[in-house]
């Protein structure tokens, strides 16, 4: 059954034989109509099921109390979280969300920008894809006078707000505490190094060896084992060597570590004590694995909050003059059976 077309004030106007005016100031309890007119254009417009659209107020208003959010995947409990995280703190404020996943695809996250801008938000908060090298959409955001936050990935090079967690200290402290378990060979699986945050927790797993007196192995280091599937192969090149590791580092995220933990049990590698396994960002799931899985907690209900507040502070902030402000989560590395070797 086709929709019927939403009622408008000309459409109680039509039925009243009205000014669109007269009954749009009725609607707004406007003292210049008549109690009377009124109050016969409000149970008209009850009768006709007509609704405010809050929309074309508020752009009228100069703001639609709309932000958008663009995510590489909704489906992953980091990126969730963070949605709910600004969700919690803009229900507050009375705004709304159109949310939007790239799935990790540059095309479709410029589609996404753009249908955004199109919808007149007020504000974009974005997570960039893996593919995003150009940054041409995000800057276009900008001259289209929208306010950009991004978090999590971040293109550097562009002066906005940005709430970002600490993975240089992170992943440093994730293979510390491997070493001090008692693994010596500890494996890296890296985000494509385009990206900051992955270029970032490939310095604290180097500098961890360093400060450890661990030589750095490039066989040891592999690119690109971004996803489950990756990650998978990846593990099983490295634990094929003829000196196989005794710890990986799965450091872009917990799905990656969860394809290094099936393919050592494929394998018949025993977990913790044969391989420790870190993964990143604790998925729901790495409490129930067996053996639980070492991650780091990256705070992201916490994360979206601030990134909303962010937002909210800057609307109050009347000194276009400000530096834009950076804000970094430290994260929580915890502990679990996968890397409880001693």
């Amino acid at each position: 059954m086709k929709p019927k077309k939403r009622t408008t004030i000309y459409d109680i106007a039509e039925k009243l034989n009205l000014n669109p005016s007269s009954v749009s100031r009725a609607l707004n309890n406007s003292n210049s109509v008549n109690d009377a007119t009124k109050k016969l254009i409000l149970k008209t417009a009850k009768e006709l099921n007509y609704t405010r659209n809050t929309l074309a107020s508020n752009l009228r208003k100069g703001h639609s109390k709309t932000i958008g959010v663009v995510v590489p995947r909704i489906n992953q409990n980091f990126f969730s979280n963070v949605i709910a995280g600004i969700e919690d703190a803009t229900y507050k404020q009375g705004y709304n969300l159109i949310i939007c996943q790239s799935n990790e695809l540059y095309d479709k996250e410029v589609q996404c920008v753009n249908t955004l801008i199109n919808q007149h938000v007020d504000c974009i908060v974005i997570s960039i894809s893996v593919e995003t090298i150009d940054h041409k959409h995000l800057q276009n955001i900008m001259d289209h006078g929208i306010q950009l936050i991004q978090f999590d990935r971040v293109a550097d090079e562009l002066e906005t707000l940005k709430v970002t967690n600490d993975n240089e200290q992170s992943s440093f402290e994730a293979v510390s505490h491997m070493i001090k378990q008692g693994y010596k060979r500890v494996a890296l699986l890296e985000g494509p190094q385009k990206l900051n945050i992955f270029r970032q927790r490939k310095i604290g797993y180097l500098r961890a060896l360093e400060e450890n007196g661990i030589p750095a192995i490039p066989e040891l280091m592999i690119e690109n084992a971004w996803t489950k599937e990756l990650s998978a192969n990846a593990t099983r090149e490295l634990l094929s060597l003829p000196q196989p590791p005794d710890a990986i580092f799965a450091s872009t995220s917990d799905f990656s570590a969860l394809g290094v933990l099936e393919v050592a049990t494929a394998m018949n590698v025993k977990v913790p004590e044969e391989l420790g396994i870190c993964g990143y960002s604790n998925e729901d799931f790495t409490e129930i694995t067996s053996p639980s899985i070492t991650t780091i907690d990256q705070f992201s209900f916490y994360m979206g909050k601030t990134v909303a507040n962010l937002y909210f502070q800057e609307m109050e902030n009347t000194d276009t003059m400000v530096v834009p402000k950076i804000i970094s989560i430290k994260p929580k590395l915890i502990t679990r059976s996968s890397t409880q070797k001693s």
